[in-house]
């Protein structure tokens, strides 16, 4: 349940809390060959390229209701791709100036940016040639200031991966002061990440919190429930693999999974 928000501050100015969403979001796939895992890179690519990307991001921006200035974006060789968007809470002003005002060659609008605020991905696709296992990370910051809040956009960007394991952070950093000076560290009630999400992704993930309530710190971090091992094979069906073949391919994908989720190295006698 999504806790109410706090009555509306009446501030001196510019509303100056950071709000800020990370998330590392992980797909886990079984390559058998080098060629499928050559093909499964390319297919990453393909799907997540800097183009699909900035969709996603300008998505994001008006699901949290900014305005985008700015966008830069680039597809790495081999792999991967960046993009960031400088975005803002109020819209865009543009002021043609005059001869005498200019200081050098007068520019078609003047872009003022003040809330320091952006949205970021940067993607890591990687596969090991020995256990056959290939992962594909998406990291991503939305990073406001103002009335805007990142958490608005939480169940789309987790929809928009196909997200096996999802980890995120959350933290409101600075302060804002009201009309009477007093200070303000957060602007909403918030006790967990898990409180925004929605019911269908609470039932599909386990969920794990470490929260660090008075430096208004947040961490939840997600894994799949269920497990269908065709939904992690490659360019192929399990009903093509022998029982004791599909056993130990789906041993693989847990341990990789349960490594990620947990953050260490399992022993290979730990059952998963």
């Amino acid at each position: 349940m999504t806790p109410k928000p706090m009555p509306r501050l009446r501030l001196q100015g510019f509303n100056n809390l950071t709000k800020t969403l990370s998330f590392n979001i992980y797909d886990i796939c079984y390559t058998s060959t080098v060629e499928q895992q050559e093909r499964y890179l390319c297919y990453i690519d393909e799907a997540y390229n800097a183009e699909r990307l900035t969709d996603i991001l300008s998505n994001v921006a008006t699901i949290i209701g900014a305005n985008i200035l700015n966008v830069a974006r680039q597809d790495y060789d081999p792999n991967g791709a960046s993009v960031t968007l400088l975005i803002s809470e109020e819209p865009v002003a543009s002021k043609a100036l005059s001869n005498s005002e200019a200081p050098g060659p007068l520019p078609e609008t003047v872009v003022c940016h003040l809330d320091k605020s952006h949205i970021t991905v940067h993607t890591y696709p990687e596969s090991h040639p020995d256990n056959g296992i290939s992962t594909f990370r998406a990291d991503i910051d939305v990073s406001t200031c103002g009335r805007i809040s990142p958490l608005k956009a939480l169940n789309y960007l987790i929809h928009s991966f196909e997200s096996d394991i999802v980890l995120m952070d959350y933290r409101v950093r600075g302060f804002t002061r009201d009309v009477t000076g007093k200070k303000h560290f957060i602007d909403h009630q918030i006790n967990s990440i898990q409180n925004y999400l929605s019911r269908d992704t609470r039932e599909r993930y386990q969920l794990i919190d470490v929260n660090v309530y008075q430096e208004h710190i947040f961490h939840t971090k997600m894994i799949l429930k269920d497990f269908d091992l065709n939904n992690y094979l490659f360019s192929e069906e399990k009903h093509n693999r022998s029982p004791r073949e599909q056993a130990e391919i789906e041993r693989r994908v847990r341990r990789e999974m349960a490594e990620i989720f947990y953050g260490e190295n399992l022993s290979k006698g730990l059952r998963i």
